[in-house]
């Protein structure tokens, strides 16, 4: 009497041969392709010639590791993923996924609020004021920017490719009321969110019945028609020389500042920026966790539900009678509320804003955010943000390579190219995302997250 296993997932065996000549073609493309990239360097000497100087070291260290790379790939990842698309899919989630989602959002909220004081005990008041600034409020910056264009492109499904335009809307709308009419940055901000709803709204209007890659062309020209206003409207914007002298905020009135009246003064300590870089820290912490709970409670609410039944089908919502015209303009009415909230801030902390800051490769950067962290999840886009931005500046930080690849190497200078491979990394082992699963916005009796592994495009 024999016993037969039913749908056993084997190991896929791996074809050595075809392997090794995969990662030699892939090394071959990718010299190819780095040969002038990066191989070649053009600088100007002293009696202002053009030099041509070669990398040779940093080129063959990149191709190197691209075949190695693909090596691993086909060796380790590529029968991983075969063996997982041969498992038989689950809908029962493991207790330690389950424990980690339980306590992950509770911890990073309270690591969050006490970072600061984290950063100033380990490095003093000297060694903190960096990694507050650049690292804390750089990277709270992007979460609530990806946050909110998680409204627009992974609640509601609209692909969205200008939102940079309505950051720059409240950015320019605190720079310029607050020099001209001396407003304070509390009145501001509100004011900014609802000057750059009303653009999202505006741009709402004309894409009513556009889809896919005919509304992300519409949104592109949205936001690039914006940056050239901004750069040809000298009289209201200065141009290209931007606007500087942005007052900064106070706190309740008192000024950071080393006068008798400022901060330290009033209560009685010694003067340092890093109680400015704190208070705002605290502030875009404020309005990061204000857009989450925003977001969550709508995603509850019937305008939550309709956005994400446009997502799925949107013939399906007309035939159920929702009015997707006020769905879609309230997704971009309030995804650009949270981008003109951030746009005020980026500028108060600033003190200085011009068009160079509100590119399309900013778009492109909250755009991969969301994508790479999951669209439609809160947890996952503030994951990408932090693994984005936190590399982009800790990369800043790898002295040591120039001691490997010469002086004059920028590690910053290759963070698109890391992006790059992160998208397609994510796209190969994560298609939908770092986290992938849905939890439900109605549950009967019991809430249940939905693995990724039944979640399909468009059904689900």
């Amino acid at each position: 009497m024999t016993i037969e296993t039913v749908n056993a997932p084997t190991r896929p065996r791996i074809d050595v041969a075809a392997a090794l000549r995969d990662a030699a073609i892939t090394t071959l493309l990718a010299f190819g392709l780095f040969l002038p990239l990066i191989g070649f360097q053009t600088v100007v000497n002293i009696r202002n010639e053009l030099e041509l100087n070669t990398r040779w070291p940093l080129l063959l260290s990149l191709v190197a590791a691209v075949g190695i790379a693909r090596l691993a790939y086909s060796f380790l990842f590529a029968p991983w993923l075969e063996h997982l698309k041969q498992r038989p899919v689950s809908a029962t989630q493991s207790p330690v996924l389950g424990l980690l989602a339980q306590w992950f959002t509770p911890f990073a909220i309270g690591f969050a609020i006490f970072y600061p004081i984290i950063v100033i005990t380990l490095g003093g008041y000297g060694g903190a004021l960096k990694w507050v600034d650049n690292f804390g409020i750089q990277i709270l910056i992007y979460v609530m920017l990806g946050w909110g264009l998680n409204i627009v492109v992974g609640l509601a499904g609209l692909l969205d490719l200008g939102y940079v335009a309505f950051y720059a809307v409240g950015a320019y709308a605190y720079a310029l009321l607050s020099k001209e009419f001396g407003f304070s940055f509390w009145i501001l901000l509100p004011l900014a969110g609802v000057m750059s709803s009303f653009w999202g709204i505006m741009l709402g209007f004309p894409v009513l019945r556009l889809r896919g890659d005919y509304l992300a062309i519409v949104t592109l020209a949205f936001g690039e028609i914006i940056r050239i206003v901004l750069i040809n409207w000298v009289d209201l914007t200065n141009g290209y020389a931007g606007i500087s002298g942005i007052p900064r905020p106070t706190f309740f009135g008192i000024p950071f500042n080393a006068n008798e009246d400022g901060f330290a003064a009033t209560f009685g300590l010694e003067f340092s920026p890093i109680y400015r870089t704190i208070f705002l820290y605290y502030l875009i912490l404020a309005l990061a966790f204000l857009t989450a709970f925003v977001t969550v409670r709508l995603r509850r609410l019937p305008v939550g539900r309709a956005w994400e039944a446009l997502r799925e089908d949107e013939i399906a919502c007309r035939a159920l009678g929702i009015n997707t015209t006020n769905t879609k303009l309230t997704a971009f009415g309030m995804g650009a509320m949270f981008a003109g909230f951030a746009g005020s801030f980026f500028a108060a902390r600033q003190g200085f804003i011009s068009p160079e800051s509100f590119t399309f490769l900013e778009s492109a950067t909250i755009l991969a955010i969301v994508v790479l962290g999951g669209m439609g999840c809160q947890i996952g886009v503030a994951i990408a943000a932090i693994v984005m931005m936190g590399g982009t500046e800790i990369m800043r930080e790898l002295e040591f390579l120039k001691h490997i690849f010469g002086p004059s190497f920028d590690p910053t200078q290759y963070r698109m190219l890391l992006f790059g491979f992160a998208m397609v990394l994510i796209m190969v082992v994560r298609p939908r995302g770092l986290i992938s699963s849905r939890t439900p916005s109605v549950f009967l009796k019991e809430r249940k997250a939905i693995p990724h592994d039944l979640v399909k495009e468009g059904h689900g």
